[in-house]
């Protein structure tokens, strides 16, 4: 009887896999078929030569994205910075970070990933957006595939890192004029799609805000600040069950890529529409998706 049933649940979950795919395509009419997609890598020999270097096992996944059936990843590199630019589009920033931090924030400017910045480190970092808030204050926003196995000392040091650049830049504007009291704070954000253990210890929380603070409750201005997001928990917290603000909507848009959850979170929140058609489009350039999906692979072989 248990095998009926597993068989009758299964055949349930595909039916309604398809009914989320067709409705996926009803969304997105530009999302091609696999056989058109295949079709176009085999007319290029570079392409062909690329394709078949993957294991048959990340063939199935590029293709399953491309086409819709499983989906799409907008954690890949060249698709999240595409959709979340700060500089082209600085209104989807503004409202991620406003909900994340719970204040109306303004990306007031865009800055450069160079100085003392961490950048030798064999690592799953696939995005690393430093932006200057409207108060001065400066937010780090970070994308990892896996996480570290020490998140909090890594964040700690480039936590510290923006706090010096900050510095910098201010003393050597105002020189003379310059006071301590014009260092404003720095927040790192930093998304996780799978988390460490230490998360997973606390199973109802995906979401994890941390500053510094006194024993006694002495009030002193610290200024360094962290927003650890675990992706992964987010999916199984809400797995099957309503979104109710913007802020889980935002989770859901970057912590999925299944074809029913997308049609879900479009039915509740459908300005996320925009931004699942601009990936989309991207992926009507096979050479170019195939381009930031070897260079996923390449992190994560790494």
């Amino acid at each position: 009887m248990q095998k009926e049933k597993d068989v009758i649940d299964w055949r349930t979950q595909k039916i309604k896999h398809q009914e989320a795919v067709k409705k996926l395509k009803e969304y997105f009419p530009m999302i091609r078929e696999r056989e058109e997609i295949l079709q176009e890598i085999q007319e290029e020999r570079r392409l062909v030569s690329l394709f078949y270097s993957w294991s048959e096992e990340r063939r199935e996944e590029f293709l399953n994205f491309c086409s819709g059936e499983k989906g799409i990843n907008l954690l890949y590199d060249g698709i999240f910075k595409e959709i979340m630019s700060p500089e082209y589009v600085p209104e989807r920033l503004n409202d991620f970070l406003s909900l994340v931090l719970g204040r109306k924030v303004r990306v007031h400017a865009v800055l450069p990933n160079d100085g003392t910045r961490i950048a030798d480190e064999s690592s799953l970092l696939v995005t690393d957006i430093i932006v200057e808030l409207g108060d001065g204050s400066l937010a780090n926003v970070e994308v990892q595939k896996i996480g570290y196995k020490f998140p909090g000392e890594r964040s700690a040091c480039y936590s510290a890192d923006m706090l010096l650049r900050q510095y910098k830049r201010i003393r050597s504007v105002k020189r003379e004029a310059f006071s301590y009291k014009d260092i404003k704070s720095v927040y790192t954000i930093i998304l996780f799609e799978k988390s460490t253990g230490e998360f997973h210890q606390f199973p109802e929380h995906y979401i994890h805000y941390f500053e510094q603070q006194s024993d006694t409750g002495i009030q002193v201005k610290l200024l360094q600040k962290y927003v650890f997001i675990s992706l992964d928990l987010f999916r199984k917290i809400y797995q099957n069950k309503n979104i109710n603000s913007k802020r889980e909507a935002w989770m859901m848009f970057f912590g999925t890529q299944e074809p029913e959850e997308i049609v879900r979170l479009l039915e509740t929140y459908p300005e996320f529409r925009s931004m699942y058609e601009e990936a989309y489009r991207l992926c009507q350039n096979t050479e170019a998706a195939m381009g930031f999906f070897s260079e996923e692979l390449r992190e994560l072989d790494r």
